[in-house]
C-alpha cells in the first residue's frame, strides 16, 4: 500500500480508503459476512481510512461497520462518520446524534467527524446554530479528533466554508469528468494549499467510469500502458499530490482486492502526459453518451410515493448508453408488478408515481431535476416514446 500526507496533519494516509456506502447486500440488508471479509482484507493489505455515515444503508451501515472492526481492526483505522446535517433542527440535535452515532458504532470517539452533504445554505445554518463552538467542546472532550465536512455545491460555496474555520479535512466528490462541476480542480487546489486535507469520494462517477463503453476504450487503446478504466481513472486522481486518500464504496471481494493492488502501485505523477491528454478525449466521449448525471449516491430517497429514483435513472441511463432500449424497457414494465412475487420492490418502484413534489431535488446534490426525468423515463421506457438524452430548458 502506497501512503499520503493527510493535509497538514501528522499522519500519513492510505491512497485508498474504504467507504462504506455501497456494501454487498442480500436480501435487502447488508451481507454481513461477505463485507466484513472485504474490510477485514483492505485493511490486512494496509487500507488504515474507514468512511461511513448516518444514513448509509438506511441506518445500519454505522452498526456493521462498528462490529466488522472488533478483533483488533479498530485500532488500525482512522474512522469517520457523518452528522445527518439536514436533520438538524436544533442545537439540541447536535448531542443526540453524536450520542447515537457512538453507540451505533460501539466506540469511545471517532478519528474524524464530518459535516454532510455541506452546500451554502446548509453550511450557513449550521454555522449560525453553533456548530463550531459546539464541535471545539466535543473535540475537547475528546469524543472526535478532528473536523470536517463533506461538500456538494459549486466552487464559490465551497471556498467560503473553508475560510471559515481551520478544518483537518474535507471529502469532495471529484474525478476526471467532475473537474469544473462541484469543488472541481480549483477547489481541490484551494484546500490542499491552505493545509486541509482532500479526501475524494464518487471516483468512478457512482461506477459510471467502470464501464467499456466501445468508444471510450478506443482512447484508453491508444496508450502504451495497459489498464482497465476504473485503474485509469483511480490513477488520474492519485497522480495529483493535491488528493490525500481516494474512497471507494466497493461491494464485492473483487473490486477490494482489484483497488488495493491499483493503490499499490499507485504514485504522484504517474500518468504522463500524453496519457492525462487522453482524459480529455475520454471526458468529451462520457459526456455525450450519459443522459442523467446520476451518481447513485441515494441521498433523494426515500421517495414520499415509493419511486426508486436511482434504480429508474440508472435504467434508463443503460438504455442510452448502452442502446439497450428494449431491455430496458422491459424490465420498466415488469417492475408494475414485481412486488407480487419479490419483497425487494415496492408497489410503486415505476418512475410513472412520481408527483414532483421536489422533495427529492432539494436533497440531490448533482442538482438533477428529477421530476421532470421521472416523466421521461416513464414517457421513454413505459410507453415507447424515443430516447431523450438531453431535456428541454
Amino acid at each position: 500500500m502506497q501512503y499520503r500526507s493527510f493535509g497538514s496533519l501528522d499522519f500519513e494516509v492510505s491512497a485508498l480508503g474504504f467507504g462504506a456506502m455501497r456494501l454487498p447486500v442480500k436480501e435487502g440488508e447488508i451481507d454481513e459476512t461477505e463485507a466484513t471479509r472485504m474490510i477485514h482484507y483492505a485493511v490486512d493489505h494496509g487500507v488504515n481510512f474507514i468512511d461511513t455515515a448516518y444514513v448509509y444503508h438506511n441506518g445500519t451501515s454505522e452498526g456493521f461497520v462498528g462490529k466488522a472492526l472488533k478483533d483488533g481492526y479498530r485500532e488500525k483505522v482512522m474512522l469517520t462518520t457523518k452528522l445527518p446535517s439536514w436533520d438538524v433542527k436544533s442545537k439540541a440535535d447536535f448531542d443526540r446524534f453524536l450520542d447515537e452515532q457512538l453507540r451505533r458504532l460501539d466506540v469511545d470517539y471517532l478519528d474524524f467527524y464530518l459535516l454532510h452533504s455541506m452546500n451554502k445554505k446548509r453550511w450557513i445554518e449550521l454555522r449560525d446554530l453553533g456548530i463550531l463552538d459546539w464541535a471545539e467542546k466535543a473535540m475537547a472532550d475528546g469524543y472526535f479528533r478532528h473536523l470536517g465536512f463533506s461538500f456538494h455545491d459549486d466552487t464559490e460555496a465551497f471556498k467560503q466554508i473553508i475560510d471559515d474555520y481551520s478544518w483537518a479535512m474535507c471529502l469532495v466528490q471529484y474525478n476526471y469528468m467532475d473537474i469544473n462541476n462541484q469543488a472541481g480542480r480549483e477547489g481541490v487546489q484551494y484546500a490542499a494549499d491552505k493545509g486541509v486535507a482532500v479526501a475524494v469520494m464518487e471516483p468512478l462517477l457512482g461506477g459510471n467510469l467502470a464501464s467499456r463503453p466501445e468508444s471510450v476504450q478506443t482512447v484508453w487503446d491508444k496508450a502504451s500502458n495497459n489498464r482497465t478504466p476504473v485503474e485509469w481513472a483511480l490513477h488520474w486522481l492519485w497522480s495529483q499530490p493535491e488528493v490525500s486518500t481516494v474512497l471507494s464504496g466497493m461491494s464485492t471481494m473483487e473490486q477490494v482486492k482489484e483497488n488495493v493492488a491499483y493503490a499499490a502501485a499507485s504514485r504522484v505523477g504517474i500518468l504522463t502526459p500524453e496519457e492525462l491528454a487522453l482524459f480529455d478525449e475520454a471526458r468529451m466521449i462520457h459526456e455525450s453518451l450519459t443522459a442523467i448525471p446520476c451518481t447513485e449516491c441515494g441521498y433523494c430517497k426515500p421517495c414520499p410515493s415509493g419511486v426508486d429514483i436511482t434504480e429508474n435513472i440508472s435504467l434508463y441511463n443503460d438504455a442510452v448508453k448502452y442502446e439497450m432500449l428494449e431491455a430496458c424497457s422491459k424490465r420498466y414494465r415488469w417492475w408494475e408488478n414485481a412486488y407480487k412475487t419479490n419483497p425487494m420492490f415496492g408497489e410503486k418502484i415505476q418512475a410513472a408515481n412520481c408527483t414532483s413534489c421536489g422533495e427529492c431535488e432539494e436533497k440531490c446534490p448533482q442538482s438533477i431535476p428529477i421530476s421532470q426525468w421521472m416523466e421521461t423515463i416513464d414517457d421513454v421506457l413505459g410507453k415507447g416514446k424515443p430516447i431523450v438524452k438531453k431535456l428541454e430548458q
